[in-house]
C-alpha cells in the first residue's frame, strides 16, 4: 500500500500539461474543484468526468498511475458512499428499521464517489506533470497580493512545496523500516486492528527520528547556501503564459459552459 502512494511524485514529460504554465494549472484545478460540485445532473457530471479522462489522456502518463493514486484513499471513498446510500429522499428500495435505501440516497452515492475520484486523479494530474521548483514560484506568484499585508508569502509557498515534495521520500522511507522489521521477525498483516496499530509502534519511532534527521539536514544545507528567503531573490527559470495556457483556457471555458448550459437544460437528478 505504502508504494502505491503517489502523491507528490514529479514525472518528466513533453505533453501539452507539461508545459502548461504552473500558476494557470493551480488556477484552473480551483476553478474545477468549484464546478464539480456545482454539477447538479448526470449529464453535467458525465460532462466533468470526460474532461477528466481528457486531461489525463493529455499528461500522456499511465492510468495505471492515477488508479494508484486512488487506492490511497478507496477505504474513504468506499466509506462515504456507504453513508450517502441511506442519506437522501424519493422512492424507497428497501429499509430495515431505521436504515433506508432510496433512489435519492443511490444518486447521492454516486455522484459522491465520482466527485471523490476525478478530484484526487486531477490533482494527482498537477503534481505529476509540475515540478516543485514551478510549483513553488506559482503558489508564491499567486499569492503575492499578500505580501501588502505583510504575510511571508514565499516561505509559505516554499513550506508547502517542501511538505509535498517530501511525501514520496518519506513514504518510500516507511516502506524500507516496514521491510526491516519484517525482516526481523515483526507481524504487521495479521490480528485484529489494536493489534495491526501496535505493530505499527516500531515503524513510526525510527521514521520521526528519519524525519527529523532529514529535515535538520535541509536546514543545514539552506543555510550553508545563504538562503534567506525571497528578499532580493531570483529565478533561473521564469514562469511566463503561453499559447499553450491559452488553448487550455479556452477548452476549459468551454467545458465550464457546457457543465452550467447542462445544469439547466436538465432536470436535476439529485
Amino acid at each position: 500500500m505504502v508504494r502505491d502512494i503517489t502523491l507528490g511524485q514529479y514525472m518528466p514529460g513533453k505533453s501539452l500539461i507539461h508545459h502548461m504554465d504552473a500558476r494557470a494549472k493551480i488556477v484552473l484545478l480551483i476553478v474545477f474543484i468549484v464546478f464539480i460540485f456545482l454539477c447538479k445532473n448526470f449529464v453535467s457530471l458525465l460532462i466533468m468526468t470526460l474532461f477528466t479522462l481528457l486531461v489525463i489522456f493529455m499528461t500522456k502518463i499511465s492510468f495505471m498511475k492515477y488508479l494508484k493514486s486512488l487506492k490511497v484513499i478507496l477505504v474513504i471513498i468506499l466509506f462515504t458512499g456507504i453513508l450517502n446510500l441511506f442519506y437522501g429522499t424519493g422512492e424507497v428500495l428497501w429499509q430495515w428499521e431505521f436504515l433506508k435505501l432510496t433512489t435519492g440516497g443511490i444518486n447521492n452515492a454516486i455522484f459522491v464517489i465520482v466527485r471523490i475520484s476525478i478530484l484526487m486523479m486531477v490533482s494527482s494530474a498537477l503534481t505529476y506533470t509540475t515540478s516543485p521548483t514551478d510549483l513553488t514560484d506559482a503558489i508564491e506568484r499567486i499569492l503575492k497580493p499578500l505580501t501588502y499585508l505583510h504575510v511571508s508569502v514565499h516561505e509559505i509557498a516554499m513550506m508547502m512545496t517542501i511538505a509535498l515534495r517530501f511525501i514520496p521520500v518519506i513514504l518510500e522511507e516507511t516502506d524500507k523500516i516496514m521491510n526491516a522489521q519484517k525482516a526481523r521477525g515483526a507481524d504487521m498483516d495479521s490480528g485484529n486492528v489494536f493489534q495491526r496499530v501496535k505493530a505499527l509502534i516500531p515503524v513510526l519511532i525510527p521514521l520521526f527520528v528519519s524525519s527529523f534527521r532529514r529535515a535538520n539536514d535541509l536546514a543545514m544545507a539552506m543555510e550553508c547556501r545563504c538562503y534567506n528567503g525571497g528578499e532580493n531573490r531570483t529565478r533561473m527559470k521564469v514562469l511566463h503564459f503561453s499559447y499553450h495556457d491559452l488553448i487550455a483556457l479556452i477548452g476549459c471555458v468551454l467545458i465550464f459552459t457546457a457543465v452550467i448550459v447542462s445544469n439547466h437544460l436538465f432536470a436535476a437528478v439529485m
